[in-house]
């Protein structure tokens, strides 16, 4: 089967048509699951008895899928042979699937595949079959899904509150959809998602613990930094994320300064950023704004980035790396 454009994704998972064997695959185990569940409930009608489950130790036995794909329900309509932990070791399985008498539809859910894969050299080329990559969308992709996702929730979003989530949410698609379902329900069937009401709903624990952390380090705020940074590292935040999440920060701060050094003010400097800034951190970054210039900035970025490397190529703890890493940066922009 031709390769599914992204725009014809959703209809082709509402209805599959002839194809024999699906492959849903990547580094988003969420988003595989939650494309992996709507294509079931559209070829089963919600109806257990068309859903067949084989365990992946069944991939020893290549006829399965075939046999299990040729098995009529005993309730009519069409069976969904389902595979959760799909890997190589069903390739000589999915090729009987495809050469068998159907009619039923192969689901198989996989994590992250090379393109050497088997499954993946096997199926991507197969007429009756096709192959869904499923990767962690990330910028103008995961705010589109994000607005998406609050229409099917019968609520709207504000574009800033859209950029702000798509900021905080996009690690993991199933915490995604949970958060979004909170958020929906916080402003009601038919409401309008502002930045406030994202804050309010979904900005909690660690990332909002980090990102005040980050304001507080490039404003030169030492103790505060460090308190906030404490409750992140307590709350979860891992030390990669704190590193990566300072090295983000320290970029946009870069750009909005290459803007004050030609003239612009800080706060139209910041407006200029996107995603925006959250509106509670304008004033802690506007003093940031005055107290580093450009060339400090790119320093600091190589400076964050080198501790990335450390916290993984070293044996001194990554947490006390990061926690030296951003505590630099605020006795930095103090001095």
């Amino acid at each position: 089967m031709a390769r599914i454009d992204a725009r014809r994704l959703a209809a082709f998972l509402d209805d599959p048509g002839a194809c024999r064997v699906v492959l849903l695959h990547g580094d988003d185990p969420g988003l595989v699951r939650e494309r992996a569940e709507r294509l079931a409930a559209r070829v089963t009608g919600g109806d257990a008895l068309r859903l067949v489950e084989v365990p992946r130790e069944a991939a020893r036995d290549p006829g399965l899928l075939a046999a299990e794909a040729a098995t009529l329900a005993l309730v009519g309509g069409r069976r969904l042979v389902r595979v959760r932990e799909a890997s190589d070791a069903f390739a000589a399985a999915a090729k009987e699937a495809l050469a068998g008498p159907g009619p039923g539809l192969v689901l198989l859910e996989a994590g992250e595949l090379p393109a050497r894969s088997r499954l993946r050299a096997l199926l991507e080329p197969a007429p009756e079959a096709v192959v869904i990559p499923c990767y962690r969308e990330r910028g103008a992709e995961l705010a589109a899904s994000i607005a998406r996702l609050l229409a099917e929730l019968e609520v709207q979003a504000e574009p800033a509150a859209v950029e702000w989530l798509a900021q905080r949410l996009g690690e993991d698609r199933l915490l995604l959809r949970r958060e979004l379902e909170k958020l929906a329900a916080y402003v009601g069937a038919g409401g309008r998602v502002t930045q406030e009401d994202a804050l309010a709903c979904v900005a909690e624990g660690s990332a909002l613990d980090l990102e005040e952390a980050l304001v507080a380090a490039l404003g030169g705020e030492v103790a505060a930094a460090d308190r906030a940074l404490e409750t992140a590292l307590a709350e979860g935040a891992s030390p990669v994320q704190v590193v990566r999440a300072a090295m983000r920060q320290v970029q946009r701060l870069h750009l909005a300064a290459l803007a004050v050094a030609g003239g612009t003010a800080p706060g139209v400097a910041l407006e200029g950023l996107r995603p925006p800034v959250f509106f509670r951190h304008k004033p802690g970054l506007e003093r940031a704004l005055r107290r580093w210039r450009p060339e400090a900035l790119e320093a600091a970025g190589a400076a964050l980035l080198e501790a990335e490397r450390r916290t993984k190529a070293t044996g001194l703890p990554a947490a006390t790396i990061a926690r030296a890493a951003v505590l630099a940066l605020a006795r930095q922009a103090a001095r």
